[in-house]
């Protein structure tokens, strides 16, 4: 058999694939699953971007663009920053790149050397911690709790900030929690780094899609910040792969060298596509289905405390919410299952989100559809009832 390399053994799995798999045969069986479980907008990509794709094609536009992506892409991004987040980027400083993780990719890639420690959120998003373990990284984690609205501050990385850390890896609003790091403390967080000499990655992929009030782009905060997005989640292109990285200016060139080595580019097509997507017909839409998800919010959150699940913080963008199942169940993996097995609907258990405690918290996606939202608290209420309570 052929040898593999170690750090092939030390990515952790995707767990959700798990219980997402047990929804399949229980669909496959004749089941009606409520997902609750998906990370990904349940609207279409809008309609002027798609008609865009098509013209792309239509007029042969399918060859390769410049590894930093389309010089008329780039420009339409930067002046998105200006409009949206009151923040001036140079076009010159973003690469558009085969969707946001290809950029934390290409960032990673060229920021962190063997055994380089970075510091992540505990709970977060897992593919973070594994990209920086795919380049032989040492991920370092803040456990993150209710107090801190499960984000960390620059107290945090202080206590946490070792000889071997180069840089932390921030998500503002987070998967899987729905929360935002308030500009002040984000502020902070970035003053400490930079005197650290070292890096913040903000991954702000979920920024579009803010409830309270106006985003606020780390780039308003500290122009040397590296600032992650996606057309994914407020644009509604997941499959399309498509996303961008705006760097420091000493940083293009070795990124661009880099992308042009892993990916030659993004899609020529998708990028034609995206065009589209800062016209005033296209952001309408968007910004429609962005009130959509607070309603389906607004509705989620005081439904599930009604019926007894703790909600201990208030999501604040993206389309999650990172709830208390401690009441109801010691393991949240098992409770998920069961869940699932009784009702049919399909939560993501906390196991994929770090070491802080996991068993205590599911993820509850509201990218689904209000009526099926509804439904699936009334199935998860009789549920409760008929469990005996565990200790808290």
């Amino acid at each position: 058999m052929t040898r593999l390399a170690a750090r092939a053994a030390r990515i952790s799995p995707f767990y959700v694939m798990e219980i997402v798999k047990a929804a399949a045969q229980l669909q496959a069986a004749g089941r009606r699953v409520i997902h609750l479980s998906i990370g990904e907008p349940d609207f279409p990509t809008p309609a002027p971007v798609q008609e865009a794709a098509r013209a792309a094609i239509a007029a042969g536009q399918t060859g390769y663009t410049p590894a930093l992506g389309l010089p008329a892409l780039r420009e339409r991004i930067a002046a998105h920053y200006a409009s949206a987040h009151a923040v001036t980027v140079d076009p010159a400083r973003i690469a558009v790149t085969a969707g946001a993780s290809a950029a934390l990719l290409l960032a990673l890639a060229a920021l962190i050397e063997r055994d380089d420690e970075v510091l992540v959120p505990d709970p977060g998003y897992p593919c973070n911690r594994n990209f920086v373990t795919a380049f032989d990284g040492t991920v370092r984690a803040i456990a993150c709790g209710p107090g801190s609205r499960f984000q960390p501050d620059a107290a945090a990385l202080a206590a946490h900030w070792g000889e071997r850390t180069r840089g932390v890896i921030l998500a503002s609003p987070s998967n899987p929690t729905g929360t935002s790091i308030a500009p002040q403390a984000l502020r902070e967080l970035l003053e400490f780094v930079r005197g650290k000499e070292g890096f913040a990655l903000v991954d702000e992929i979920y920024l579009g899609l803010t409830f309270e009030r106006a985003p606020a782009s780390a780039l308003a905060l500290d122009a040397e910040a590296l600032a992650i997005s996606s057309f994914s989640k407020y644009f509604c292109m997941t499959g399309w792969r498509l996303g961008w990285l705006v760097l420091p200016p000493s940083m293009v060139a070795p990124v661009e060298r880099l992308a042009q080595n892993l990916f030659i580019c993004a899609s020529a097509v998708a990028q034609r596509a995206a065009l589209a997507c800062f016209d005033d017909e296209t952001i309408a839409i968007c910004e429609a289905r962005r009130r959509e998800f607070r309603r389906r919010r607004d509705f989620l959150v005081p439904a599930l405390r009604r019926i007894g699940l703790e909600v201990p913080v208030e999501p604040d963008g993206a389309f999650y919410a990172y709830v208390d199942i401690g009441r109801f169940a010691a393991d949240s993996w098992s409770f998920a299952f069961d869940l699932l097995a009784a009702t049919g609907v399909c939560l993501v258990p906390g196991r994929d989100f770090g070491a802080h405690q996991p068993q205590r918290y599911v993820r509850v996606s509201y990218a689904t559809a209000l009526a099926d939202i509804e439904e699936a608290v009334a199935r998860i209420e009789g549920f409760l009832q008929s469990r005996p309570r565990a200790c808290a």
